[in-house]
């Protein structure tokens, strides 16, 4: 029987810490979601993950906003180049031609979604112009390679932000809950960054549009979940975190934002730093948005916690290995999860 929201035993109420003292957290829900409304976001690797899964699944995921990362396929599977393509460019630039093979080649053998579903997304590229992780020219690679790809100009906007380093900047509804921000120009942890600028508004806003302005009061309930039935490698934590608006919980339909964690990031290193203040949760209230916050895991090799944009969780021995397409350890994990709470078929880790 699927896992329903009364099975789950929520209790409503203003986000707070919900943490359940329990050695496995619950199952996902079941919820009504609109597939219209369904996207994904993410910032630095999250935001690599991201375009992965926008890419392998275009059917599903109908928007798609980056913050400091690169174009897709950048690291082709390398380390190396993961660290001198795609965050600095001490080793050349990404050939936007050969990525674009490899992507042909993933989607003659079924492994990445239909062109004509990809042409149909909305699509928000965010970087900073004062970037020092990842080469903010990378950010402009990933919006070209995408205006490639869509049906319409108008369905992407970039923003290239002045006197922002990198992270995730935030400010407005976010900013009046955390006091220990990273300085907008210089990044440096907790990734969220002290610009007093809405970034995650900004993003949602593009994605969805139309959008009702946040509320100082709005209700939901943050529930962690149980990651290990989507995936039982190294590369995910054992539990994620849910935030369900109050109409969301009570069963109106909703859409669904995917927000996904930087390196060093994810709740093991910042702790619910992300999950709770990046402005996401209230926007989400406002407009009948739940916000799915999966987590990434530090590993020997992985120690910062990143999400694989390289190839870290797939071995070389495997004939079929393809980290970035729909046969990739973490993208079918995550899209797992997507489809549970759509009410869709879960794998099995």
């Amino acid at each position: 029987m699927k896992p329903t929201l009364l099975a789950c035993g929520l209790a409503l109420g203003l986000v707070g810490p919900a943490l359940a003292d329990s050695d496995t957290p619950p199952p996902l829900p079941v919820l009504d979601i609109d597939p219209s409304r369904v996207s994904v976001l993410g910032v630095s690797s999250g935001g690599y993950m991201a375009t992965q899964l926008a890419v392998a699944f275009p059917e599903t995921y109908r928007g798609l906003g980056v913050f400091a990362a690169g174009p897709w396929g950048c690291a082709q599977g390398s380390l190396r180049l993961a660290l001198g393509q795609c965050m600095s460019q001490r080793h050349g630039s990404p050939s936007l031609a050969e990525l674009e093979g490899r992507l042909t080649a993933y989607r003659a053998e079924g492994r990445l979604g239909a062109a004509e579903a990809l042409a149909q997304q909305r699509v928000f590229v965010w970087h900073g112009e004062e970037d020092e992780v990842v080469d903010p020219a990378l950010g402009e690679m990933l919006a070209t390679q995408y205006r490639g790809w869509l049906e319409r100009p108008e369905q992407l906007t970039f923003v290239s932000a002045e006197e922002v380093g990198h992270g995730l900047p935030v400010g407005g509804t976010g900013l009046a809950h955390i006091t220990e921000l990273a300085d907008c120009r210089l990044g440096g942890s907790p990734h969220l960054l002290a610009c007093d600028r809405d970034a995650a508004g900004e993003a949602l806003n593009w994605l969805y549009g139309g959008l009702e302005p946040p509320e100082e009061d709005g209700h939901g309930t943050l529930l962690p979940f149980d990651q290990g039935e989507f995936y039982r490698g190294s590369g995910l934590a054992e539990q994620g975190q849910l935030y369900l608006p109050k109409a969301c919980e009570e069963g109106a339909p909703c859409g669904l934002v995917v927000a996904l964690h930087g390196c060093n990031m994810g709740q093991q290193q910042i702790e619910d730093a992300f999950v709770r203040h990046t402005g996401l949760n209230a926007w989400a209230a406002a407009n009948r948005l739940a916000v799915l916050y999966p987590q990434a895991a530090t590993s020997m090799a992985n120690p910062q916690g990143c999400w694989d944009w390289w190839g870290f969780d797939e071995s070389s021995w495997e004939p079929s290995a393809g980290y970035e397409t729909r046969d990739g350890h973490q993208v079918q994990a995550l899209h797992a999860m997507v489809e549970r709470l759509s009410g869709g078929p879960a794998r099995s880790p």
